[in-house]
């Protein structure tokens, strides 16, 4: 059901937070091709306003991965976040109790299959229109 907040908004507009610049360039070319406008922000960037999802990058050494979630919702209050990594499990795709507290909806374990990608977004925010 729409919601007052997105009424007249057209779904994908969509920030990647990716600190591997061929990564980074990957899922904007991913999500470009998909209709959704998708652009990168660096974790410590000024959001914009206008942010549907953020995909975010999630290094795990330590606290560090739950330190930069913690740093990106505060950025994005609101926003849904997906959360990519080469440190989850391999094949996890989905969602996570952990996460959920962290305020995500998604996570995707790395390497990832493009149709997993788009899954995880079209879950989160539908089609790009």
């Amino acid at each position: 059901m729409e919601s007052a907040e997105t009424r007249g908004r057209v779904p994908g507009r969509i920030v990647v937070i990716e600190d591997d610049k061929l990564m980074r360039e990957l899922l904007v070319e991913w999500l470009s091709a998909e209709g959704y406008s998708a652009r990168t922000a660096a974790a410590g960037d000024v959001p914009a306003a206008d942010t549907d999802l953020v995909i975010v990058d999630v290094y795990m050494p330590r606290h560090e991965g739950t330190n930069r979630l913690r740093a990106v919702k505060a950025a994005y209050p609101g926003t849904p976040l997906i959360a990519i990594s080469g440190q989850f499990r391999s094949g996890l795709v989905g969602a996570c109790s952990t996460a959920a507290a962290l305020g995500v909806r998604e996570v995707i374990a790395k390497p990832f299959a493009r149709r997993d990608l788009l899954a995880a977004v079209f879950d989160v925010i539908g089609a790009a229109r």
